[in-house]
């Protein structure tokens, strides 16, 4: 059984879980569908708006799919969001990331 075909039986099993929706998406993403990504982060982002690492990982995908808007405004929330938990180490990342965003310079 491949990665992906593991993580979606646990996703059948608990279609809730947060680190579940979060692996999805990274594997979806690291597969080449960017739809299906973009999904999973989308429904984390929305059942679990706490799970802080979404906003670096969405926010990155949108600007992939050269969404720049949407990717400024999640990592705007992302940082309020980091603020709140005094999660330091992602508050620096998306700070940086979105400084990137707005000089132009987050191509990779």
């Amino acid at each position: 059984m491949n990665r992906l075909s593991q993580l979606l039986e646990f996703y059948k099993e608990d279609p809730k879980d947060e680190f579940i929706l979060f692996a999805l998406a990274q594997e979806y993403q690291k597969l080449g569908d960017l739809a299906q990504a973009l999904q999973f982060y989308q429904t984390l982002h929305t059942t679990h708006p706490l799970y802080i690492g979404t906003y670096y990982h969405l926010a990155k995908l949108y600007l992939q799919q050269n969404a720049r808007e949407q990717a400024t405004a999640t990592l705007k929330e992302g940082i309020t969001v980091a603020k709140e938990a005094s999660d330091f180490h992602a508050l620096a990342e998306l700070q940086n990331l979105l400084v990137n965003v707005e000089m132009g310079l987050d191509d990779d």
